[in-house]
């Protein structure tokens, strides 16, 4: 399970590729949004996760798919645990396929 690629949070997708681009303010998406903004800034310094609503608004939005935030999401989060879990996982054996 050997991945040298640092896991991309969807905060800095959100940040690097939407909001700056736009010249956008996470303050001015959350408007757009209908969240508070707390919500879209935590989200795009990479402090929370992107949850179901958030996607779901952000689709709408850019014209994306809620997948597309969900998966990015679900790739960051299984990147992150398992370079925490890298020496537990490690220890269990890959099934025999001979079984």
């Amino acid at each position: 399970m050997t991945n040298s690629l640092l896991p991309v949070h969807p905060g800095e997708i959100l940040r690097e590729e939407y909001l700056t681009p736009l010249k956008m303010s996470a303050g001015a998406l959350a408007r757009k949004l209908n969240v508070p903004r707390t919500r879209i800034e935590r989200l795009a310094s990479e402090e929370t996760a992107v949850t179901t609503d958030t996607a779901l608004r952000l689709a709408r939005f850019f014209r994306t798919t809620p997948e597309f935030w969900m998966n990015m999401q679900a790739g960051y989060d299984l990147k992150k645990q398992a370079h925490a879990l890298a020496h537990e996982l490690d220890k269990i054996p890959a099934m025999d396929s001979t079984a």
